[in-house]
């Protein structure tokens, strides 16, 4: 773009990482509405906090009423939702953090533009695989019902394509598995990535 330079940084990505004490990361779930992506994010950020780790929670909901909020539920304005959301994790990542982000995120190919930018060595996938029918029936807003009226148009799972992963790190059905074993199942490979959680 004309009259813009690459700015150039004086404190390295080593100098925050010691800082911080740990590596940054990018913990993205991916899952239907309803499935129990923020509700894991939630308490992962948390249990990372109560470990001493710099951890933030990019919420779906809060991102679409605040800087995404000029945009709407067509396939080209969720790939910008994606696009600028992978922007603001990127300069997370670029401060030294440990970014938690829930988006039902529901093409593969906007999930690879999150990895793209971000770096796949940076990047771990989590696949909230809940049933559908399990959603639906946590669903106190009546969103899926709606849905299946006619009355929301563009809804995932129902009226919209959900593409799953086709090899997350890890997979997550909130109908079996508790919070607490689902979040220690996430420890174990953040641990693996150099996160001290002991």
């Amino acid at each position: 773009m004309e009259n813009l330079e690459e700015h150039t940084y004086h404190v390295s990505h080593e100098q925050r990482r010691k800082v911080n004490g740990h590596p940054p990361l990018l913990i993205w779930f991916t899952g239907l509405s309803g499935s129990g992506k923020s509700t894991l994010a939630d308490a992962l950020e948390s249990y990372l906090i109560e470990k001493g780790i710099h951890a933030y929670h990019l919420d779906g909901d809060a991102i679409r009423m605040g800087l995404n909020s000029d945009l709407g539920f067509s396939e080209e304005d969720r790939t910008e939702n994606m696009r600028r959301i992978g922007e603001v994790a990127a300069l997370m990542l670029d401060a030294g953090l440990v970014v938690i982000a829930a988006f039902i995120s529901p093409l593969r190919s906007q999930r690879e533009l999150i990895r793209n930018k971000v770096g796949s060595n940076r990047m771990i996938e989590v696949f909230v695989n809940t049933p559908i029918e399990v959603c639906e029936a946590r669903d106190i807003k009546g969103y899926y019902a709606k849905a299946r009226k006619g009355e929301i148009a563009q809804f995932t799972g129902v009226s919209a394509p959900y593409e799953p992963p086709i090899q997350p790190d890890i997979e997550i059905d909130t109908s079996r598995q508790s919070i607490k074993a689902s979040i220690g199942q996430i420890s174990l490979l953040l641990a693996a990535q150099g996160l001290k959680l002991s």
